[in-house]
């Protein structure tokens, strides 16, 4: 089986458009109601299955609790995959579980094991069965302090999936209103997996900027709501804000003390702090594990006694267990080598049972986020609610795309560009222990350091002044670039006791400088050092420090801007799923140089949800070479050397354990005519990448080429008779597109000089299913995240990284062996690039 599967040749080929766009300034009228797109044909003979779920405890009590619903399905879904048949299922949190075809089974019974409501993560594992299946393993583990409960699913009704398009026939039926709820269910559980507070159909995210405060320890809390509508134009999925008020989050002490309105923790009332803090959940410091508080001690931790069984040597060299009495203090501060300052003379926090206490001190307590406030508010906080929640509506329309900078703040873009003018960088890093090189004559440096650093300070970047500045010795400006890189690197390597962070490099002209290449060389690849280069020329005014600035703080792992994820669907799916986009771009040497080998960049999302860092990876292959050999390089001890193997680790490393479950692929530099080889020689590379890596591990995928090699344009009527160009966010979709295949213009950046050039998207393959407006609005996202820029670029962000490693990696190869000319003998083999040094492989050196 396996070797028909390896020797069979791939035929894919590209995807038949599946609609076009309805988003857009199409009307006068803008609404918030959102066209829900149906593939009718996969619903056709589809149908919904209901099945009633009940949970009951071991004994066979009912299990009511509001928080165990969940939790149980999870765990069930996490534990029987196979015994469910590998479906999913949507749950309403009650008494109600829907699917998209049957279960194995009309009736199934399973049992699984919760930690207890009033505490988890705090267990021990004890007589684990010694099967060999995980999943066996799995169900018999008994954490300390956990319950077992049985769940029952049995079925109770079915109803066909084309209901849902009732409503556009003329006809609501039953079965249609129950598709909707199913559809309502769906976001619900979608919500509640990405760590949102849900209350009812609104979605409340953990994120600081949503929150307002209101005082005395209560935050407002601004989300969405959604639901599905039915209107004249069919199905809608109408979003609005929403706003609910959560607990402040962080220690306890602060919490109470804002609460209560007290400068110190002796002004607390505790009888009121008891009736506020009991059912509310906490994360300790000692151990990051989380509990429900039940309630407060009687006695400070100082005096709170409980019972401790110790483990001594008896006199015969056996274990003699005794009971002895310890106060919470002692036991913290002894058994878990805990410094306590505040809790001696406070009461403890009560997570147990009021018969099986457990105690914990109060200062190494504090609240989880998005906890409910449900208690009333104060006229003042009220009044503040209304006040700082109030939006006029052309905010209520922006709050669906929105740019970030540091402390949260918003950019807001016109006309595609924007500008920090007064803001920080969203994730400004540390410049220390870094050194000034300069090739030129002609740059006040002194003049050129003090502006940067004090222009580094207003963006949030912590900026030392430079350990040494060198400067080129005269005798060697004449030599070969080469020989002039060594000479300043040896002169670096004798006078700096520790390699430096980084280095300002100062070139002695802008244009097509022969130091660029060997340098970058160098320092990337045998001293594992970032460096920007520059080459200032007049006035060095504000503007251009801050573009340095965005180089230099990508370059050592910060972040400029973040694009605000909670704006359009799209961007909610890649956040919500473990997802890895990829830029591949393949750079070929000049005109007259036929030998040049070809470059191959592969740029790769790390660190998800983020979708602003990427890593590189550069390979050569044979000269106008097209298609990347690299991706898959399989050997026989069954490892994998290729380009996607290590993109793929560093995804997993970077992004909490995950392997991604949407691949997202934008493709540069190809002609129509090799689509078919894109799918077929690239992806499959790609798709055998991933099943080496587990055989067992499916990700969904996306293709996507981008061409800015034609020439289509767009032009629009201006306020006089002369065209001027389309504003940013144009996109064509039909009329001018392929007659099958699915494509899209889009014009992302605005257009100052000239005439803009849209890009030309083709979509090959969707196995994610993204309807035509959350893949335009992904795609237009995506040209918004390019941390060079404080403008939209023409093309998404990830290509533009491919293209500027492919392009530097070429200057290294500008003075080495590859250069010359033919000379009629039969191919040489590639020479391999040198490899990075580890401490830059994985930054964004290329920005």
């Amino acid at each position: 089986m396996e070797s028909q599967r390896s020797s069979s040749t791939p035929n894919k080929l590209p995807m038949a458009r599946p609609g076009t766009g309805t988003a857009g300034k199409t009307i006068q009228l803008l609404t918030n109601h959102f066209k829900v797109s149906i593939n009718r044909r996969s619903i056709t003979d589809a149908y919904f299955y209901q099945y009633n779920v009940s949970l009951a405890y071991e004994d066979g009590h009912p299990a009511d609790a509001k928080d165990i619903g969940r939790k149980a399905m999870n765990k069930v879904h996490e534990i029987y995959r196979t015994e469910l048949a590998g479906m999913h299922f949507a749950y309403d949190g009650e008494k109600s579980l829907y699917t998209i075809g049957a279960l194995p089974s009309k009736k199934l019974k399973f049992m699984v094991v919760l930690e207890d409501s009033s505490s988890n993560r705090r267990s021990t594992s004890s007589n684990i069965n010694s099967s060999d299946d995980e999943s066996d393993r799995k169900r018999l583990r008994r954490p300390y302090r956990s319950k077992a409960f049985d769940v029952e699913i049995s079925y109770a009704a079915k109803f066909p999936m084309n209901s849902i398009l009732s409503p556009s026939h003329g006809r609501s039926s039953k079965q249609f209103q129950d598709a909707i709820r199913v559809l309502d269910i769906i976001l619900k559980e979608h919500a509640a997996k990405r760590g949102c507070l849900v209350v009812t159909q609104s979605f409340f995210d953990n994120n600081p900027r949503n929150f307002i405060p209101l005082g005395s320890g209560v935050l407002g809390c601004r989300g969405f709501n959604s639901s599905f509508r039915t209107t004249q134009g069919g199905l809608f999925l109408n979003m609005d804000v929403s706003n609910t008020l959560i607990i402040q989050t962080g220690p306890v002490l602060d919490f109470l003390l804002s609460n209560q309105n007290v400068r110190n923790i002796h002004g607390i009332d505790w009888n009121k702090a008891r009736r506020t803090l009991k059912n509310l959940r906490i994360k300790t410091s000692h151990t990051n594990a989380e509990w429900k508080i039940t309630g407060l001690s009687e006695r400070p931790c100082r005096e709170q006694k409980f019972l401790m069984k110790q483990r001594n040597e008896g006199p015969d060299m056996g274990e003699v267990v005794q009971t002895v009495e310890v106060t919470v203090y002692d036991y913290f501060i002894q058994h878990w080598n805990t410094r306590l300052d505040h809790s001696a003379n406070l009461p403890c926090i009560n997570v147990g049972k009021s018969k099986r206490p457990v105690y914990i001190p109060l200062e190494l307590c504090s609240l989880v986020s998005l906890q409910r406030y449900t208690k009333a508010l104060s006229p003042q906080q009220r009044s503040s609610l209304v006040e700082k929640s109030r939006q006029k509506p052309q905010q209520q329309m922006e709050s669906l795309q929105k740019l970030k900078s540091g402390n949260e703040q918003e950019l807001n873009p016109q006309n595609g560009r924007w500008n920090f003018n007064n803001k920080k960088l969203a994730q400004p890093t540390t410049v220390g222990h870094w050194l000034v090189t300069s090739f030129s004559t002609h740059c006040d440096m002194k003049r050129l350091i003090l502006d940067l650093i004090k222009c580094a300070k207003m963006k949030g970047i912590s900026m030392e002044n430079p350990t040494s500045i060198f400067t080129e010795n005269p005798q060697y400006m004449r030599e070969s670039a080469p020989i002039r890189v060594d000479k300043m690197l040896s002169m670096m390597r004798t006078q700096c006791r520790q390699p430096p962070k980084f280095i300002l490099c100062v070139l002695p002209q802008k244009k097509n400088c022969d130091i660029y290449g060997p340098w970058k060389q160098r320092c990337l690849s045998d001293f594992g050092v970032p460096t920007q280069c520059i080459s200032p020329s007049g006035k060095v005014n504000d503007q251009y420090l801050t573009n340095l600035l965005l180089k230099i703080n990508a370059k050592l792992g910060g972040l400029n801007s973040l694009l605000n994820m909670g704006y359009c669907s799209s961007l909610g799916l890649v956040s919500s799923k473990p997802t890895l986009i990829l830029g591949m771009d393949v750079s070929h040497g000049s005109p007259g140089q036929a030998d040049m080998p070809s470059i191959a960049a592969v740029v790769s999302s790390r660190k998800w949800p983020s979708i602003s860092n990427y890593r590189a990876a550069v390979r050569t292959q044979s000269p106008k070479l097209e298609m990347i050999d690299s991706l898959f390089q399989p050997q026989p001890n069954s490892e994998d050397t290729g380009i996607i193997r290590s993109a793929l680790t560093d995804f997993y490393q970077t992004s909490g354990s995950r392997k991604p479950e949407l691949i997202i692929i934008f493709r540069d530099g190809v002609g129509d005519s090799q689509f078919n080889q894109v799918l077929n020689i690239e992806l499959e590379q790609i798709i055998q990448a991933c099943k080496l890596r587990d055989e067992q591990w499916h990700p969904k995928f996306m293709v996507i080429v981008a061409q800015k090699n034609h020439r289509t344009r767009f032009f629009q009527n201006g306020s006089s008779s002369s065209p001027s160009n389309v504003p940013p966010g144009t996109i064509v979709d039909s009329r001018i597109c392929h007659i099958r295949n699915s494509d899209f213009y889009l014009c992302a950046h605005a257009g100052i000089i000239g005439t803009s050039r849209p890009t030309h998207y083709h979509v090959l393959l969707d196995d994610v299913g993204f309807s035509a407006d959350d893949l335009q609005q992904l795609v237009y996202s995506l040209c918004y995240t390019y941390q060079r820029s404080t403008t939209a670029v023409s093309v998404v962000a990830p290509i533009c990284y491919a293209h500027l490693a492919a392009a530097q990696v070429a200057q290294f190869i500008k003075f080495g062996e590859f250069s010359g000319s033919s000379s009629g003998h039969a191919a040489a083999p590639i020479p391999q690039l040198p490899s990075f040094h580890h401490n830059v492989a994985d930054t964004m050196f290329f920005c």
